[in-house]
């Protein structure tokens, strides 16, 4: 269903990635883990299609399509997700009617305007927000933690089947940990094929959300590749004595 194939990629003419391979079955959850720089990041943004990331070699599978070529706005219409470190604000733009048009550009067709505010309610309930934070403009004055729960909040409309989590944990204390952990299971239980990559530079996550593939990243190289046991080793001995 997704898959990375001799995956190498450039920004400004700078090596960033190299010869990358991930192989991801339906309903699978993969952890990319690293030192800071090591390329996480940037294979975040190549999978969801940012332009300024030349693919220099192999090819991005998904759904058994090529999709190297394919715009951010269509990866996000094919049903990619990625979570953002830093969304912008779009001041002047409420957040129910950005929801609407996630909605609307996934489900391709209309659909009943009151039964999905009744829906994005019960989301804003499962994440403890009040229910007037639909009223606000998008990332307008928010906190930092009202931020990761935006970005929660859309990930819960978009209903993707690739779901991409970059630093999702950072700065998050166990409660809010604990909230990404029942989003995740959530979408899993609805849709049990979609497919959950992690970003993240610590295993505090992990702990809430097991993963079924842990890669290591060390410039810009997946340098180890394993199961849910590779996390505590990495926290006992660190990547620079593992790596």
């Amino acid at each position: 269903m997704f898959s990375i194939d001799n995956l190498s990629v450039s920004i400004d003419d700078q090596s960033i990635l190299n010869e990358l391979f991930l192989h991801s079955a339906p309903g699978q959850v993969h952890a990319i883990m690293g030192p800071n720089g090591s390329g996480k990041s940037t294979l975040a943004q190549t999978i969801m299609g940012n332009s300024a990331y030349r693919v220099t070699s192999g090819s991005i599978r998904f759904n058994g399509v090529v999709i190297d070529d394919m715009p951010a706005h269509q990866r996000a219409n094919q049903g990619i997700f990625l979570s953002f470190q830093q969304p912008s604000a779009i001041p002047g733009l409420p957040v129910f009617n950005l929801l609407k048009e996630i909605r609307h550009a996934r489900a391709k067709d209309t659909f009943d305007v009151s039964a999905f505010m009744n829906e994005v309610k019960g989301h804003l309930d499962l994440l403890g927000m009040d229910h007037s934070f639909l009223e606000r403009s998008c990332n307008d004055g928010f906190s930092g933690g009202e931020k990761k729960r935006f970005e929660l909040l859309q990930l819960l409309v978009a209903r993707p089947q690739l779901i991409i989590l970059d630093e999702i944990d950072s700065g998050l204390d166990i409660d809010a940990l604990k909230r990404v952990s029942q989003v995740i299971q959530k979408i899993r239980a609805e849709n049990p094929a979609s497919i959950v990559l992690i970003i993240t530079h610590y295993n505090r996550i992990l702990e809430y959300i097991t993963p079924d593939r842990v890669h290591v990243l060390k410039q810009g190289e997946i340098v180890q590749s394993g199961d849910a046991s590779l996390v505590p080793l990495l926290e006992q001995t660190g990547y620079a004595n593992l790596l």
